[in-house]
């Protein structure tokens, strides 16, 4: 019985792997006024957890981020981008899983 237990729980949890997608967002980041802001964007980005690749811009005023969506949203990344001193907000074909 204890071994159909662990089986259980294992085959679970690889199957909870595949439900995660990679996604990327393009985030428009208007406050941006200098070259040196980028870098503040991205260290804000680098602390959110499954965030896995981000590209930041400072003349498109905008941030090409991907990450993991069981491990973070949307919401979580323009509030770290907030809490940095740069609101930002999806541009408006965003959040589409890669590969589509």
């Amino acid at each position: 019985m204890r071994k159909q237990f662990v089986l259980a729980m294992f085959l679970t949890l690889l199957s909870m792997s595949s439900w995660a997608a990679s996604q990327t967002v393009t985030l428009s980041v208007p406050d941006m006024t200098c070259a040196a802001c980028p870098i503040t964007v991205k260290l804000a980005f680098s602390k959110v957890e499954g965030v896995s690749q981000v590209s930041v811009s400072y003349p498109d005023r905008e941030a090409v981020v991907t990450f993991n969506d069981a491990l973070t949203s949307i919401e979580a990344l323009t509030e770290a981008t907030s809490d940095a001193g740069y609101p930002s907000t999806p541009t408006a074909s965003e959040a589409t899983p890669e590969g589509q």
